[in-house]
C-alpha cells in the first residue's frame, strides 16, 4: 500500500460563475483556461483581464489555480506562447497543465514561478514516463485514464515521492485513448486535440445506401443495438478510500464545459466524502445521492478495477433536476433574496442545497417581487424575488426542482 495522504480536490472552472461555485463548494484547487492553448475552447474561459481577478478570488479563499496550456501548438502559434506564459506567471497562477514537450520547455523559461503539470493528453501510463517527466522538471503528472488502481500503485511505488500523481475520478470519459481523437476533425473540421471537439462519438448513426438518398437504416451490432461509441460517465465517489490507498495526490473532476450547477454539486459531494473518509467517519449517503442529481450518463468506475467492457444500453444523458433560483442573500430567519433561473410556482416542492448545506425539501408557500408585491409564478429570467427558505442559507446556495428533462430518443 502506498503512503496515504489526504488528496487535493481539483474542480473544473469553465468561467467566472463556475469558478465561484467550485471554490465556495469546497475545491482545494481549480483548473481553468485562458482564451488560447486550452483543450476546451467552448467552455467560456477567461480573458487576459479576467485571469488575474480569478486568481485573486481563488487565493482569497485558499484555493490554488491551475491553467491549461495543453493543446499541441503549431509553428505559427508557438511564437505567441512566451507572452502568454509570462502573463500567466505574472497573474500568480499556481500551475500550468502542459502536454506538448516544446510548450513544457518554454513554460520553464517564461513562467518560472508556475509549477509544471503534465496533462493526461501526454498519456503517462507507466513509471518510466512519469520519471522522465520528473527529471525534465515536472512537479506532477496527470495519469492516463486507462490505468487501473494496481498500475497506479506501481507507478507510485517506482517514482519519487516529490512527483505528485493526479487522476480523473469523475465525469465524462472519451472513447479515444486519453483524449487523442481525430473523429471530430474528420467529420466536422473541429479538432478535438485543439479544444474544439464536436463529440461525434455521442451521435446516433444510421446507414444510407448510395442509390436510396433519404432512406435511413438503423445500424445494429447485435440484438441490443449499436453501441460501439457508447461511453459511460466515470464516478469514483464510492471508492475514495481505494484512491487514497493508491497514493494519489489529487482527485480531479472533469467538466469545464459543464454547468455551474454541476461544478457546485459534484464538488460539494466529493468534498464531504473525502473529508469523511480521511477523518474515519461513516460516509453520509446524502452526498452519494447528490451526484445523481446532475446531468450525467450512466455511471461506471472507468478502468480503475479493470477494463469496463462494452456498454450496450442507452448513452443518453439523465437530467432529472433543474435549477430554479440562486440565493443572493439570506437573513437568519430564512427570508432570502433569490435570482430566478427557471420557472416555478407557489405550491411546488423544491430542494435547497448550498455550501455545507445538506439538501432539504420544502414547499413554496409565498413569494414577493422586488417591490413587495405577491408572486404566484415568477417567469422573467434573472429577476429578483423574495421568499422564506426552510433555514438560513449562504449566498450562492441553489434551489432546484425534480423535473425530468432527460432525452427520450
Amino acid at each position: 500500500m502506498a503512503e496515504r495522504k489526504k488528496p487535493e480536490l481539483l474542480a473544473p472552472a469553465g468561467d467566472r460563475e463556475r469558478l465561484r461555485m467550485a471554490v465556495l463548494y469546497g475545491a482545494d484547487a481549480v483548473y481553468l483556461a485562458g482564451e488560447s492553448f486550452g483543450m476546451r475552447s467552448f467552455a467560456g474561459n477567461f480573458s487576459p483581464e479576467e485571469l488575474p481577478e480569478a486568481v485573486r478570488f481563488a487565493h482569497a479563499h485558499g484555493v490554488k489555480v491551475h491553467v491549461t496550456v495543453n493543446t499541441m501548438p503549431r509553428n505559427g502559434e508557438v511564437e505567441r506562447l512566451p507572452a502568454w506564459l509570462e502573463l500567466l506567471d505574472d497573474a500568480g497562477v499556481d500551475a500550468l497543465i502542459l502536454a506538448d514537450l516544446g510548450a513544457f520547455s518554454l513554460a520553464g523559461r517564461y513562467a518560472p514561478r508556475c509549477a509544471r503539470h503534465v496533462s493526461t493528453q501526454a498519456s503517462v501510463a507507466n513509471y518510466a514516463a512519469a520519471n522522465a517527466w520528473f527529471e525534465a522538471g515536472a512537479a506532477r503528472v496527470i495519469l492516463a485514464r486507462e490505468l487501473s488502481l494496481e498500475e497506479i500503485r506501481e507507478i507510485r511505488a517506482r517514482t519519487p515521492r516529490a512527483l505528485e500523481l493526479e487522476a480523473f475520478v469523475h465525469g465524462a470519459m472519451c472513447v479515444s485513448y486519453s483524449g487523442r481523437c481525430l473523429l471530430s476533425n474528420y467529420m466536422t473540421g473541429r479538432d478535438g486535440n485543439r479544444g474544439s471537439c464536436a463529440q461525434p462519438c455521442r451521435y446516433r448513426y444510421y446507414l444510407m445506401e448510395e442509390k436510396r438518398p433519404g432512406e435511413y437504416f438503423p445500424v445494429f451490432e447485435d440484438e441490443a443495438g449499436s453501441y460501439i461509441l457508447n461511453s459511460r460517465d466515470m464516478c469514483m465517489i464510492d471508492h475514495v478510500d481505494d484512491l487514497m490507498d493508491a497514493g494519489l495526490d489529487s482527485l480531479k473532476i472533469e467538466g469545464r464545459a459543464k454547468s455551474a450547477y454541476y461544478a457546485a454539486i459534484v464538488t460539494g459531494a466529493y468534498r464531504h466524502v473525502i473529508d469523511d473518509v480521511w477523518a474515519g467517519r461513516p460516509i453520509d449517503p446524502v452526498w452519494r445521492e447528490e451526484v445523481e442529481r446532475v446531468s450525467h450518463r450512466r455511471y461506471a468506475t472507468g478502468f480503475y478495477y479493470g477494463p469496463p467492457g462494452q456498454y450496450t444500453q442507452s448513452a443518453r444523458y439523465i437530467r432529472e433536476w433543474q435549477v430554479v433560483a440562486l440565493v443572493t442573500s439570506c437573513g437568519p430567519d430564512g427570508w432570502a433574496e433569490l435570482s430566478l433561473r427557471n420557472k416555478f410556482r407557489v405550491g411546488d416542492t423544491l430542494e435547497l442545497v448550498g455550501p455545507d448545506v445538506k439538501p432539504v425539501a420544502f414547499q413554496v408557500q409565498e413569494m414577493e417581487d422586488g417591490d413587495g408585491m405577491p408572486l404566484i409564478e415568477p417567469k422573467t429570467p434573472q429577476m429578483l424575488l423574495r421568499m422564506r427558505l426552510p433555514q438560513a442559507a449562504p449566498a450562492w446556495s441553489i434551489l432546484r426542482i425534480a423535473r425530468d428533462l432527460s432525452a427520450t430518443s
